[in-house]
This record gives C-alpha cells, sequence and structure tokens, in this order.
C-alpha cells in the first residue's frame, strides 16, 4: 500500500504549466488588490460594497496564494534538500508581504466606519462574515503604521521564517549514529526517535542516548535560531501594546485569560495522579528512582499491538465507522487516495501534522509511521484534523481559519473514539496495552505539555530580561520545566534536556505558546465524548456543526453550541477525572 502522498491535485510538478500560471498571476492579484485599496480606502463612500469587494478579494486570493504555498511547503517537508521548492517557499512567501499595506489599510479604514451593526445586518455577504470583521476591528488597536506593519512583514521573511527554516533544515537531515545488533549506523533523527517505542529496552536506552548525542551537532545553531525568533517576538509584542507574548497568544487563540488559568489550575490539581502512573510505569519496568526519559514510551504488556500500514488502515475505519460512516468513508478516502505521507526517510521532516487544503476540498497528512499502537492511533489523530477540515470546506476561505486550541479538538477526540472502540473488543492483556497507551498519550498532552508551558514562560522572560541564553541556559530551563511537571514519576537524572531542539513548535513566530492548545484539545475532546455518550446518534450532528463554526466564532461561544462553560474550572475537573480513573484502574491490574 502506498505510503507516499501525492500532490498532484495542487500541482503535478513546479514546471507545470498550472503552476507557472498561477505563479505569475498571484503577483497580478498582489498589485490588483493594492490597486483596488489605493482606489477605495480613501473615503467612507458605499461601504457596504467596498466591504464586500474586500471580502470577494480576499478570499479568491486566497485560495490562490495558499495553493502555491502549501505546494512548496509541503514537498519542502518530505524532501528538505529540495531546492527548487526551497526557493520559492521564500519567494512565495517574500511576495505575500506585498499585501500588508492593503491589509493594514482596510483594517484601518474599517475602524473609522460609523454604525457597522446596520452595515453588516443590510448585507447577506457582510452578515455572513460578521466575525471576521469585527475580529478585523479588535485588532486595529494592535497595529502599527502603513510604513511600520510593511516592514515588519519584509524583515520577518530573512528573520524570524529564514530561523525557522534552517531550525527545520537542521532537525530534517540530522543523522544519527547509532549501533543496532553490533551494526554501526546513520539513521534520520524521526526513526531513532521512533525506537523509544520499541520493546527492547536496551535499544530504547540505546537511541535516546544517541539521540542527545546527535544534538551536539545541531544544539548551538538551534539555541541561535531560538533566540533570534523569539527575540523579534518580544519586540514585535511591545511595539503593538499586548503585555506579553502570552496574553497577544490568548487574543488570538479568540480565547481568555479565564479559561486558560481555569485550565491550567485543574492540570496542576491532576499532576499527582499521573506521578503515581509514572511511578507505577517504573517500578513494573524495573526501576527504582523513578521512570527514565528513555522508558518513557517503553510498550507495556506481553501482546504484540504492532500493525502493519495496511493494517492501522483497516483498524482506524473499522473503528470510525463505530461513531459514524461520514467519518469511516472521509478517513477510507483519504488513506486510497494518496493523502497521507507515512513512511519515514532521510529529508523528510519529524512528528506528524495534517494540512487542510480548502482550495481543492482535502487534506494531505505527515507522519512518520513504525507500526507501533501510538503510530496508529497518531494516524487517527491527524485524520481528525482533516475531518474537521472536511466539516469547513462548505465556509468561505475567512470563515474557515480556526484558532489553535480548538484545531487540536476533533484530532484528539478521533483518537478517543479508536481507543474506546479498540478496548470493547480487547481482552484482558490488550485492554492493559491499550489503556497505558491512553494514559501516555494523556502524560504527554496534559504533563508533557504542561513542562512546555513552564518552559516557553521562562524562555521568554530571561529572554526579555537577560538577553540571548546560552545551549546551558536552555537546558537548565528544560530540565526545571520537567522537574516540576513530571515530580517525582520521573527518574531527574535522566531526563531530556534537548526538548527543546526536536520540537517544532518552539521555532514558530506567529504561533507563540503552541502548547497549551494541545491540552485545551484533549480535555475539550474528553468533554464532548462524555456527552456523546450521554446523548448518542444526536450528537454526530451536534459534533459536525461544532466543527462548522470554529472559523468564525470565539472558543467561549463554540463551546456553548454544546452548552459548556470553558471558563469553569468544574469542566476541566471532569474532564481530568476521567484520565485519572484510568490511571487508578491501570495501577490496579498489575
Amino acid at each position: 500500500m502506498n505510503q507516499r502522498w501525492s500532490l498532484d491535485a495542487l500541482y503535478t510538478s513546479f514546471e507545470s504549466a498550472e503552476f507557472k500560471a498561477d505563479y505569475e498571476r498571484y503577483e497580478k492579484e498582489i498589485e490588483r488588490i493594492n490597486k483596488w485599496a489605493d482606489e477605495n480606502l480613501n473615503n467612507q463612500e458605499n461601504a457596504v460594497n467596498k466591504i464586500e469587494e474586500y471580502i470577494t478579494l480576499m478570499n479568491n486570493f486566497n485560495h490562490l496564494a495558499t495553493r502555491l504555498m502549501n505546494y512548496a511547503e509541503l514537498t519542502v517537508t518530505v524532501d528538505a534538500k529540495n531546492e527548487k521548492a526551497l526557493k520559492l517557499s521564500d519567494v512565495i512567501q517574500e511576495k505575500l508581504t506585498g499585501l500588508t499595506k492593503a491589509d493594514v489599510s482596510f483594517q484601518k479604514w474599517l475602524s473609522k466606519l460609523s454604525d457597522i451593526n446596520t452595515k453588516i445586518e443590510s448585507s447577506k455577504l457582510l452578515k455572513e462574515h460578521e466575525f471576521f470583521i469585527k475580529e478585523n476591528l479588535e485588532e486595529t488597536k494592535y497595529l502599527l503604521s502603513d510604513e511600520e506593519e510593511v516592514l515588519v512583514s519584509k524583515l520577518q521573511n530573512t528573520g524570524s521564517n529564514a530561523w525557522a527554516k534552517l531550525q527545520e533544515m537542521l532537525t530534517s537531515t540530522l543523522l544519527v549514529d547509532i549501533t543496532v545488533k553490533g551494526e554501526q549506523k546513520k539513521l534520520p533523527l524521526p526513526v531513532v526517535r521512533n525506537m523509544a517505542y520499541n520493546a527492547d529496552a536496551e535499544l530504547r536506552k540505546t537511541a535516546y542516548e544517541a539521540e542527545l548525542e546527535a544534538y551536539k551537532k545541531i544544539e548551538e545553531s538551534s539555541a541561535a535560531a531560538l533566540n533570534g525568533i523569539k527575540g523579534e517576538v518580544i519586540t514585535l509584542t511591545k511595539m503593538r501594546g499586548y503585555a506579553s507574548p502570552l496574553e497577544r497568544t490568548v487574543i488570538e487563540a479568540r480565547m481568555d485569560m479565564e479559561t486558560l488559568n481555569a485550565m491550567l489550575s485543574a492540570i496542576r490539581e491532576s499532576l499527582p495522579a499521573f506521578h503515581k502512573y509514572y511511578a507505577k510505569k517504573a517500578e513494573l519496568l524495573g526501576h527504582k528512582k523513578g521512570l527514565p526519559f528513555h522508558d518513557m514510551f517503553a510498550p507495556m504488556g506481553s501482546v504484540d499491538m504492532s500493525f502493519t500500514y495496511e493494517e492501522a488502515r483497516d483498524y482506524i475505519v473499522k473503528n470510525f465507522r463505530s461513531f459514524s460512516d461520514k467519518l469511516a468513508d472521509f478517513a477510507a478516502y483519504a488513506f486510497d487516495n494518496g493523502w497521507i505521507d507515512a513512511e519515514p526517510r532521510e529529508g523528510k521532516r519529524g512528528g506528524a501534522f495534517c494540512a487542510n487544503l480548502h482550495v481543492i476540498k482535502e487534506s494531505r497528512i505527515l507522519s512518520n509511521f513504525d507500526g507501533s499502537f501510538s503510530n496508529m492511533t497518531t494516524l487517527a489523530h491527524e485524520l481528525g484534523h482533516g475531518y474537521h477540515g472536511a466539516n469547513l470546506m462548505d465556509e468561505t476561505y475567512l470563515n474557515a481559519d480556526y484558532p489553535m486550541p480548538i484545531a487540536e479538538t476533533a484530532s484528539i477526540f478521533c483518537e478517543t473514539i479508536v481507543k474506546e472502540a479498540a478496548l470493547k473488543e480487547a481482552n484482558e492483556e490488550e485492554a492493559f496495552v491499550i489503556l497505558e497507551n491512553d494514559i501516555s498519550d494523556c502524560g504527554q498532552v496534559i504533563v508533557d505539555i504542561y513542562s512546555r508551558f513552564l518552559f516557553e514562560s521562562e524562555l521568554f522572560r530571561r529572554r526579555e530580561e537577560e538577553g540571548s541564553l546560552s545551549v546551558n541556559d536552555l537546558k537548565e530551563i528544560m530540565l526545571n520545566a520537567q522537574k516540576e511537571a513530571y515530580g517525582t514519576g520521573l527518574d531527574h537524572s535522566k531526563l531530556h534536556p534537548n526538548m527543546w531542539t526536536c520540537k517544532p513548535h518552539y521555532y514558530y513566530a506567529t504561533h507563540n505558546f503552541y502548547n497549551f492548545p494541545y491540552a485545551f484539545g484533549l480535555l475539550f475532546a474528553k468533554g464532548l465524548y462524555a456527552e456523546y455518550l450521554k446523548r448518542g446518534e444526536v450528537f454526530i450532528a451536534q459534533y459536525d456543526k461544532l466543527l462548522s463554526v470554529t472559523g468564525k466564532k470565539k472558543l467561549a461561544d463554540v463551546a456553548m453550541e454544546m452548552d459548556i462553560d470553558i471558563r469553569s474550572i468544574d469542566f476541566w475537573r471532569s474532564s481530568l477525572k476521567l484520565v485519572e480513573k484510568d490511571i487508578e484502574k491501570f495501577i490496579s491490574l498489575k
């Protein structure tokens, strides 16, 4: 079964007539929008018509821009040394900065209009895009001058964007020296990191040590990239008038601090339960000082829960069907029609992601599948992202752009479907394995994510107060964050000081604190699954409706689609209690 995706639905090649025509049209469209802005945004006459024209222009342009950009960037993610793709990705991004002035001009012009609610009510198109219009109005308070905005967008291409691409190149091309069964090998980083799930304890330890040793080749460059990116973020955050990078992230996530604080408080309360889980796993594996990092993902139980790629496909589709035919048919189509790039290989970036391609009403999914139960559930996770996108395909582009926290809901919901369905048909030993895998994954999304939140919070504080941080500084911050989050559950002499080197999320200048959204997604999905069990089949249509409005509502309003109050700590506690019950069950089984 083919484990490489096809991008032909975007373009067949960079040399194709379609790519060349769109690439040529791209620059002309930018010029056309800028000309329109110059001619129309200098007075308030025919304001309703002008807003309608702008919305139409931007919906159409974004389809063109994302088609070109996704083709270049998706090519790079599986072929880091593709010079053509790298160059075009840079050029497309650089040309996009040419729209900054028009965007800023529209927002500032919009802020000067009177009686905006009446104008919105007078037009079907404006009413449809009411959230987009009002969100643009809210953003005006953080805008710089037209000239500064243009300059910032251009400098980011040679600043944070360039640093991020360097980091991706470093990790994608890093070869790890490792001895496997007496044979010295050079293996891609994702392959070695996947060995953490191997049943061979000695191989897990060897891979962990080889991984940390390999980072010495790139950690100075990675630290330079991280310092450059976070320094830029701090500077721009202050210039725009945000209190902190965290406040900016929360606002851009369509969230509020009340919700974040309620969730984090509930997470802190739950940590002792996770510490007991890690201590129990350490005990079962024969460790006396807590669980060493290299055994965190050690498979438990005596049954083989591994999958071929074909078996993973069938397993996911079958269990998705226990929820709905629509979800199962979506997953089957993705597997069977070249939407997924699953095999680990040199030059391919690590981890997993899903790119929803609104322009062609499809998605593309990257994973590094090695046959483990965890990797199978990662595929289910990414297919959940794709299903979320599928429920937004009837929305306009501008109404399909949802924030990070809600982005993780559908993916984790799909993981839950697979795991719960698997538990129902498992024997006692298989149930133990599935339960342990689920708790382990929850630990990553709760405990490890909390450690990443602590790391990034301290990184920003020290980067602002002390200037650039050394490799040793970054390792110290990471170790302290892991100790605080994992507590006595882990062996403090065997942690992972370089987790900042391999996680790409720290290197996204426009997506800071790309950590707590995962916790939000897990716990919100747990809450939704509990509602599914209560409501039954009627929930399915309600769930699809919830996904369809995620691009045009704030998170609290999205949650109210299901009568859930995410500002209440009790909601988050109730979701965490579900995990805590599983932990108690796991401890009692062995």
